[in-house]
């Protein structure tokens, strides 16, 4: 059997495969985990197409290095072709006629560098939805009690400790604002976002195109911009605020904008 695209419907446990060879034989079938490697290796197909999703990536960088052409797909540019009701089959069928499209666009394979930075990236997300999540909880149990706090975590850290030692509360109330106030001291989840984002700036430090752009700040502040790059800018939007005021018409020749200076050259030209 001789298969030019493999189409794959992938799952934790069990795949489903699809392809057609060049005979008009349909190839359908349910694979486990642990033989989709042999089975795929059997059918020696030219290329094989999957959806982007959980695993595929992993998957996709195994297949390149067996030497075969990789096909990702978005996969809501895979949901027009499912016929019928929804199952593994009719998915892993629908993978395949949307890989065949001349002018379906594909997802580039992430390369290990590239995942561990948004596994970073994810991470760092997780724990800074886990504190605020843990902020609001606890300024809603506080204000159950008359004690009502500002928004923003560090107005909340700040003040938090002294209202509830001076709140009027139960000795089980106090314990419980105790081991809250625990879980966002510095040493826990504050401390995980801030040691996340470190390594994500120094990642950032040694990526080919972040050092491109020499003006953006790659260390722990917030500003996208360095200190002579941000001053810059606020002085011309000063500037800009300052002539609107006065004259209430824009000059005939307007400073140019920090930001937007950096243009590319033409080509040909140095």
């Amino acid at each position: 059997m001789a298969l030019e695209l493999l189409a794959i419907d992938l799952g934790k446990r069990a795949f489903h495969i699809y392809g057609i060879d060049t005979d008009g034989v349909i190839l359908s079938r349910k694979v486990s985990r642990a033989k989709l490697a042999e089975v795929v290796g059997d059918l020696e197909p030219t290329a094989i197409a999957m959806e982007a999703c959980a695993s595929a990536h992993y998957w996709a960088r195994c297949w390149l290095a067996a030497g075969r052409e990789v096909r990702l797909i978005n996969p809501r540019f895979v949901k027009p072709f499912v016929k019928g009701s929804k199952n593994d089959a009719v998915d892993a069928e629908a993978i395949f006629e949307a890989a065949m499209r001349p002018t379906m666009r594909f997802v580039p394979v992430k390369s290990t560098d590239q995942q561990d930075l948004q596994s970073l990236h994810r991470a760092r997300d997780r724990l800074i939805c886990q504190r605020t999540a843990l902020i609001n909880h606890t300024r809603g149990l506080l204000a159950e009690y008359g004690v009502v706090l500002p928004q923003g975590p560090r107005r909340f850290m700040t003040q938090a400790p002294t209202a509830i030692a001076g709140a009027d509360l139960s000795d089980l109330a106090r314990a419980i604002f105790g081991e809250l106030m625990d879980q966002l001291d510095e040493r826990d989840l504050l401390a995980a976002r801030k040691a996340a984002g470190g390594r994500a700036d120094r990642r950032h430090c040694d990526h080919r195109r972040c050092q491109r752009w020499p003006s953006v700040s790659l260390g722990p502040r917030d500003g996208s911009l360095d200190r002579a790059g941000a001053q810059a800018v606020y002085d011309w939007r000063q500037a800009t605020a300052r002539r609107h005021r006065t004259t209430r018409q824009p000059l005939s020749q307007a400073p140019a904008d920090p930001w937007r200076t950096r243009r590319r050259q033409p080509v040909g030209q140095a």
